[in-house]
């Protein structure tokens, strides 16, 4: 194995829980939530994210970490094209997490504890709009690193 491999690694780890947690809580957890009343649905959303949002903090840090070695070592301009698509989009699903961190997941949580079920649901719309558009752009980007796609 080399440092290489393992870098690819840890990056692709991360890449799997964070577009992987989307998917499930997109695709799978959201519409089965639907059959219950907000009083009951928000609280169960604020834990479900309250034990996600920190492996994303995790994800970040490793696919960051990992991406950014691996580019290092090979060479900014000796890179794939795709690997600077990469990086781009990445860093536009950071941005994207961080403003559902610092936006609508305090106002979430805030609902949550007053039981603000309106606000709460307020909240959560705009989680979902923002997870939903991270997964969309996850997926693109998992396309343009295997698949190349025209970079």
């Amino acid at each position: 194995m080399t440092f290489h491999h393992l870098m690819l690694f840890v990056h692709l780890l991360g890449v799997v829980v964070w577009v992987g947690g989307m998917a499930f809580a997109y695709l799978c957890l959201r519409p089965a939530m639907m059959v219950l009343p907000p009083a009951q649905r928000l609280p169960v959303w604020a834990g479900v994210f309250a034990r996600f949002f920190p492996l994303v903090w995790g994800s970040v840090v490793l696919i960051l970490g990992a991406g950014i070695t691996m580019l290092l070592d090979t060479g900014f301009a000796r890179a794939p094209t795709a690997w600077h698509v990469m990086l781009l989009t990445g860093l536009v699903m950071i941005g994207v997490f961080v403003s559902i961190w610092f936006g609508p997941w305090r106002r979430l949580r805030a609902a949550v504890a007053r039981e603000d079920w309106a606000a709460g649901a307020f909240a959560l719309n705009h989680i979902r709009q923002r997870v939903g558009f991270n997964l969309a752009l996850g997926i693109a980007t998992i396309a343009i690193a295997t698949l190349g796609l025209g970079v």
